[in-house]
């Protein structure tokens, strides 16, 4: 992975787990932060606060609203992410190994 979110945004990604098979990443922010661009893998991710967020791709925008608790499946994809809401955003991303579908539209997928 070419633009590692670790490395590109290491003040609000952190390596929570790591195997063979996924890694576990824990995100947050503030309200108003712009993350730089960066790539997920194949990845479920779990909501641990509600948020509202911009997403930005080669191919557009997306703003998606996600409340607490919710899990989703996201296709590998790049992107770029602006908390555009009044709450902090709390997830964790449980990203697959090996598994690349391709670049996908921008934003979760129920």
């Amino acid at each position: 992975m070419k633009l590692d979110p670790v490395i590109t945004n290491p003040d609000n990604y952190k390596v929570v787990f790591e195997n063979d098979q996924v890694r576990v990443l824990e995100y947050t922010d503030k309200p108003g932060h712009l993350t730089t661009p960066h790539e997920h893998p194949d990845s479920v991710m779990y909501t641990l606060s509600s948020f509202r967020r911009r997403l930005i791709s080669d191919t557009g925008e997306a703003e998606v609203e996600i409340k607490a608790g919710t899990t989703v499946w996201l296709a590998a994809q790049k992107h770029a992410g602006e908390n555009i809401g009044n709450t902090d955003t709390h997830v964790i991303f449980v990203e697959l190994k090996g598994s690349q579908s391709g670049e996908s539209e921008i934003g979760p997928r129920v």
